[in-house]
């Protein structure tokens, strides 16, 4: 035998009963008996309540009460022949009628009573499995309507009535005695009393019925037929990546369906699991679907957890004072009179010291629970034995659920490490002795994010997905938007890592999609799409967004952009820049920066400030972190000014060393930008700083290199005029360091707690002497590689292939955190 319950969502329309007449018929090919349990047409219930609600007030509920009619009707002229229908709307109507009768006693007397309430939720159910019976009759003439207030015996209770389950397991096995091949059509949710009054079970009501009616008689299985595939790893309307679970224990099931997982009613496993029935969660849309079994003996899944599960609203409640303190009867005078309150407690936790009390709530009784504790502790707060209570509200709880949590090290860790690596707080915590669940409370605006950080954590723990917004859209930007378009298969394949743009944004124009867009598409979708460029509804968005792992990041050189890094920072997104504006700002900026990467444990990665693609920082940080000292760097950080004077030998003149720098394109337009020697401070004083030093620009000893003619001509024509006139003063300079066999460099200098920046004539015995091209180049002299074989770092270090590189080099690093 095979119990089948419907949910109100399966039988919600003509379309939807014709599904479940397929699915009996489909189970009945065995010719198994088989009870089907049916609840009201979807939203009946809710539209019941709504109508003795309004009759209380004295209002009209004749249009709902049509409306109710009208939709039972419509299903039976459309699955019903005709020569058929008479019996069936008689009897729709006369429930109907009863229900009118009732509805109008209320208003009389606009009272409505718990015992009334039930009566009136009732005519859901039965004229639902009524009709559903009617329908399934032309298929199994034999089908019996069994109202199942013929056999549930309950107390009095009303609203969530507790059932007798004695005398209702012989009720029910009287009543199937000997009919043991038979179809029956049986109503969810409501039962009687002693004295033969109406009673409803509670929210899940039909669940337990059916759960009953299979502990009874010994069902094979007990199905629960809904709107979904199963039990999910999460919330699928929160986690776009949640799964179904082919299978979850009776334990497991129960914990997910407490902490929010709405699939089934937490009671209608415990007749089940005190007969051992398995219970199968199947989808009426997806009858193909093999759904989740809750049975005793799971396998191994290959993760610890088996899902995640939320309550999306509580308040927290806690009491804290000496009274607490070894106070034995303290907790049991608390509990007692929250109970007698009818204040349900969802999660409890306790210091312990003793001197403090934490339980979360439904929001619903939050006043409730304010009220009566005042009034039960007055005495105590009045002589300041416990403090006045502190409830927060907007709260949510999260749970890892498993039975493979169990002795399993490492679990607490991961969730805790997951949750702070995305600014997520813990509010409180509890976790019992069986390792089964361990729930935090935490922000309601956290919700989803917190879903998404844990599901990937522990169901996706191979693969981590990265939220972009992208701010300049420049040579840089573009050149990195193609690479990462180039190995995002490779990235996902190889390192287990997915990167999703999220927001796009330049000067003009800036598109945003919450849901993510293909990086290959991007150039048609920020033309077509695009909105007006404004950087604080960029910002705010992303902040608001709240995505787990997100990053910005910046391939401009502007200042504004840099004033936004803090509150970014600060909002647990991590910072990916080749701005070098933001580092070599003030000191206080920068310290304030670091600051907020260290409080809110994010990734603020800038390696291209340097080098561009050269590992320059990453280099100066592990020797750092390894315990080795800094004693001098001594570095050639500008692409332009490396090339100018790696070819200033022999006949070359300086001036057409300058003019061909600029026709290669390793100037800006007005070369006077790069031989100011601007960049190359800006560089050294973030060198300096990351080495330790607290310093500013002004710090920094800059010899220049240009008379100051050059620098103050009014054009580039008159720059060059200007130059060429100095030809004199540059041929002396080189003469002089050809005949000691040098070369000359311009070199940048830390050492002692010094910085300075100046022209240097060096022979071969110095690792900058066989330089070439526009090549960048450092030297570390520490402890460990010493003056004579100090750690070299040579290459590229400028142009847009390379420094986007070390910018997709810093996006990668940020995943691999």
């Amino acid at each position: 035998m095979k119990i089948l319950k419907f949910g109100g969502t399966s039988i919600s329309n003509a379309e939807s009963i014709d599904r479940l007449t397929e699915i009996v018929t489909d189970q009945r090919k065995e010719k198994e008996p088989l009870i089907i349990v049916t609840s009201a047409l979807g939203g009946i219930t809710n539209q019941l309540l709504e109508m003795a609600s309004e009759a209380e007030i004295g209002n009209s509920f004749d249009r709902p009460l049509k409306e109710i009619e009208d939709r039972h009707l419509e299903i039976i002229h459309e699955l019903i022949p005709a020569k058929r229908q008479n019996p069936i709307i008689m009897q729709i109507k006369l429930y109907l009628n009863e229900l009118e009768e009732l509805l109008q006693g209320v208003r009389a007397i606009k009272e409505l009573s718990l015992k009334t309430r039930d009566n009136i939720l009732s005519y859901g159910e039965l004229c639902s499995t009524f009709m559903i019976s009617g329908i399934l009759s032309q298929k199994f003439p034999n089908i019996q309507f069994t109202d199942t207030r013929e056999v549930f015996l309950t107390d009095s209770q009303f609203g969530k009535a507790q059932v007798k389950l004695t005398e209702t397991q012989e009720n029910i096995q009287k009543l199937f005695h000997g009919r043991s091949s038979e179809l029956f059509c049986a109503t969810g949710f409501i039962a009687r009393n002693e004295l033969g009054q109406t009673t409803t079970l509670g929210r899940g009501g039909s669940d337990f019925t059916a759960a009953i009616f299979g502990s009874a008689l010994d069902a094979d299985e007990i199905q629960i037929w809904s709107d979904v595939d199963g039990f999910m790893t999460a919330d699928p309307r929160m986690v776009k990546r949640a799964f179904s679970l082919k299978e979850i224990s009776y334990t497991e099931a129960k914990e997910l369906s407490y902490f929010g997982a709405k699939v089934i009613y937490p009671p209608t496993m415990i007749p089940a699991f005190a007969k051992n029935i398995p219970i199968r969660i199947k989808n009426t849309f997806n009858t193909d679907f093999p759904g989740t079994i809750i049975h005793h003996n799971t396998k191994k899944n290959g993760h610890p957890v088996r899902g995640i599960s939320s309550v999306e609203q509580v308040s927290l409640v806690n009491i804290q004072g000496s009274s607490l303190v070894g106070n034995s009867g303290f907790s049991g005078r608390l509990f007692a009179m929250l109970s007698r309150y009818d204040i349900n407690i969802i999660l409890i936790t306790q210091a312990s010291s003793e001197h403090s009390i934490t339980f979360a709530i439904s929001p619903a009784d939050t006043e409730k629970a304010k009220r009566v504790l005042y009034t039960e502790f007055e005495m105590e707060l009045l002589t300041h034995k416990i403090d006045p209570p502190k409830i927060d509200e907007n709260l949510s709880i999260v749970a890892i659920v498993g039975e493979n949590m169990n002795h399993t090290t490492g679990i607490s860790g991961n969730l805790f490490h997951a949750l702070g690596r995305n600014g997520i707080n813990i509010s409180a915590i509890a976790q019992g002795s069986s390792e089964y669940n361990i729930s935090v409370v935490i922000e309601r605006n956290n919700l989803a994010k917190a879903l998404n950080v844990l599901h990937e954590a522990f169901f996706l723990s191979a693969v981590k997905t990265l939220n972009v917004f992208y701010v300049g859209i420049g040579n840089i930007g573009k050149t990195l938007l193609e690479q990462i378009k180039q190995h995002k298969e490779h990235l996902y394949e190889n390192n287990a890592l997915r990167i999703q743009m999220i927001g796009l944004t330049n000067s003009r124009r800036m598109l945003f999609k919450p849901e993510g867009f293909e990086i290959a598409d991007w150039e048609s979708l920020f033309e077509e799409g695009g909105k007006p460029a404004d950087l604080d509804l960029f910002i705010e968005k992303m902040k608001k967004l709240n995505l787990p792992n997100s990053v910005f990041i910046d391939n401009s050189a502007s200042e504004h952009i840099v004033s936004y890094y803090e509150d970014i920072l600060k909002s647990n997104i991590s910072v990916v820049t080749c701005n070098k504006i933001g580092n070599s700002g003030s000191y206080d900026q920068y310290k304030r920066f670091k600051n907020a990467v260290r409080k809110h444990g994010v990734d603020f990665f800038y390696e291209t400030n340097v080098g561009a693609g050269l590992p320059i920082i990453k280099t100066l940080k592990d020797l750092m972190i390894s315990g080795d000292r800094i004693v001098k760097i001594e570095a050639i950080l500008s692409g332009t000014i490396s090339f100018i004077f790696n070819n200033f030998k022999g006949e070359e003149h300086f001036h057409s060393i300058v003019k061909e720098a600029q026709d290669n394109g390793f100037t800006e337009p007005d070369p006077r930008d790069d031989l100011s020697g601007l960049d190359f401070m800006r560089k050294m004083l973030i060198l300096a700083r990351d080495s330790g030093h607290e310093m500013e620009m002004d710090d920094i000893n800059m010899q220049n290199i240009l008379p100051e003619s050059c620098m103050t001509a009014p054009d580039v024509a008159s720059f060059y005029q200007e130059l060429e006139k100095a030809d004199t003063h540059f041929e002396k300079i080189k003469k002089d360091a050809e005949a000691a066999g040098k070369v000359l460099r311009f070199i940048g200098l830390m050492e002692n707690g010094e910085v300075s920046i100046s022209l240097k004539a060096v022979d071969d015995t110095h690792p900058f002497y066989a330089l070439s091209g526009s090549d960048n180049i450092i030297a570390f002299t520490t402890e460990r590689y010493t003056a004579d074989c100090p750690l070299v770092v040579k290459g590229p270090g400028a142009g847009a292939q390379v420094t986007a590189a070390g910018v997709f080099a810093d996006l990668v690093k940020v995943g691999a955190e």
